[in-house]
């Protein structure tokens, strides 16, 4: 019979056995070129040296980045992880990639890093594009990529550079259609299936968007840190004379007239966006969706063009402690939940409707006071349209701006819908909703607003059919 001290004995020689084979199943490696071959294997544990690395347009004229992926478009991969159940941990690593790498591969896109596999896990890798802002790809980039499924990337720090034009925002295009011929390079894109975007930090200086998903189904982005900037119209007016590429065009934009004074633009595109179109590469196989299921959750964006937009995803939409600073919009979900999120509305609304079909959009937003000076174009601190909302703003007296009011239904005022452009975006119905204004802004009904409950402590203004009206106190 085997007695305690033996059995105490055998469990400390298992756990000495099982402590070495994880030592020796860390994988430790001291360069670029040594983690490569680790990239495409599964289940490895792979630690990169800590230092600097960079990857420079000699490199790629060398032929030591390659890797391709072929899908709807072909793109040039510098880092491709293709293995699965692996994990990369790039603790004290700074990647510097040259923004002329951008370049160098001819009329492709290019991906940073990019996952094709499941299940694994990338850490703590610090990613900085080395070069000019105006170092633009030949066509477009992506610093990071996520397809497959199951993947998480984690305190990740990001600076994001190089596109054309930069410094306008989307004025001059952002599509099909532009006055100015773009090349956008954006800082992460999330696709696949149940990919996790976790506690990263993005300097965003370049036109494109921050994080973005397409093809993503159940994608999670949580506790990332976005910081983009900001420029006014009347600074992009000043350069006049200068032979920028906007005095070039006489400043008209790609809405159809002369750029206006009195708005801020971002520099980027949207903070956190989702879209109802893309391609996903799953286990070696290509689907072409939308995005689905997304949750956003104690994000910080800001002086992006929007904080969290995900009007555009299907299923179920959930952002929770949330905040959108100094950004041109702040939440646009279309319908989902807003849960204990929080905005300024110094350069426009803490939330915008984004179509007039936009149904049961519940929010709890709190207003946050102002840190810089007010250039709010658009008069809103809110626009709401559609139907069967439960919306509720709150926020101290110190909070509140002449001339800003919350606007429900009729002309929004974007820098983007002057002189009856984009119709279909703009002056909405709003109806059969509930709206509990517990700060002091003022509430507007316009004249296409219609069975709207308002619980408001600011003064209510309805010019509406059959709306109740209730003024409180705070």
């Amino acid at each position: 019979m085997i007695n305690t001290k033996t059995i105490f004995k055998l469990s400390l020689i298992t756990l000495f056995f099982l402590f070495v084979h994880q030592i020796e199943a860390q994988i430790k490696v001291n360069s670029l070129q040594e983690l490569k071959p680790y990239l495409k294997q599964d289940n490895v544990e792979v630690q990169l040296a800590a230092g600097e690395y960079a990857i420079t347009v000699k490199d790629v004229e060398k032929g030591l980045y390659q890797d391709e992926v072929k899908m709807k478009n072909l793109s040039k991969v510098l880092l491709l992880v293709e293995g699965n159940n692996s994990t990369y941990d790039f603790t004290g690593v700074t990647i510097k990639v040259e923004t002329k790498v951008l370049q160098a591969y001819g009329k492709v896109q290019v991906h940073e890093l990019q996952i094709i596999g499941n299940n694994n896990v990338l850490k703590n890798l610090t990613l900085i594009d080395e070069g000019s802002v105006h170092d633009a790809p030949t066509r477009r980039a992506t610093n990071i990529v996520m397809d497959g499924r199951n993947n998480r990337i984690e305190g990740f720090h990001v600076t994001t550079k190089g596109s054309y034009p930069y410094g306008y925002g989307d004025a001059f295009g952002k599509g099909g259609k532009t006055v100015i011929p773009h090349r956008k390079h954006s800082a992460c894109l999330v696709r696949g299936e149940s990919n996790h975007l976790k506690d990263s930090k993005f300097i965003h200086r370049s036109y494109g968007h921050c994080l973005f998903m397409q093809g993503a189904d159940k994608p999670i982005i949580e506790g990332c840190v976005i910081e983009g900037e900001v420029r006014s119209t009347d600074e992009m007016l000043a350069e006049e004379g200068t032979g920028s590429p906007a005095d070039k065009v006489d400043f008209m934009t790609v809405w159809g007239y002369k750029l206006p004074k009195g708005y801020m633009l971002s520099t980027g595109e949207a903070g956190i966006r989702a879209y109802d179109g893309g391609e996903t590469l799953i286990d070696g196989k290509e689907y072409r969706r939308g995005t689905s299921n997304p949750t956003i959750l104690n994000c910080t964006i800001k002086n992006m063009r929007t904080g969290v937009t995900i009007a555009h995803a299907t299923g179920k939409k959930y952002v929770e402690g949330c905040v959108a600073i100094e950004c041109e919009n702040g939440f646009s979900l279309g319908s989902g939940e807003a849960v204990n999120c929080s905005a300024d509305c110094v350069y426009g609304p803490v939330y915008a409707s984004t179509y007039e079909r936009d149904k049961r959009y519940n929010a709890d937003i709190t207003i946050l006071p102002a840190k810089v000076p007010y250039f709010n174009g658009s008069g809103s601190v809110a626009y709401i349209g559609g139907s069967e909302h439960n919306i509720t703003f709150k926020g101290g007296e110190e909070v509140a701006k002449e001339g800003l009011v919350i606007k429900v239904g009729g002309e929004k005022g974007n820098i983007r819908l002057l002189n009856g452009n984009f119709p279909h975006q703009n002056d909405f119905k709003g109806f059969d909703f509930k709206l509990n204004n517990h700060t002091t802004f003022p509430v507007e009904l316009s004249n296409k607003s219609e069975d709207v409950k308002v619980k408001s402590v600011g003064k209510v203004k309805d010019l509406g059919t059959n709306n109740k009206v209730t003024q409180i106190e705070r």
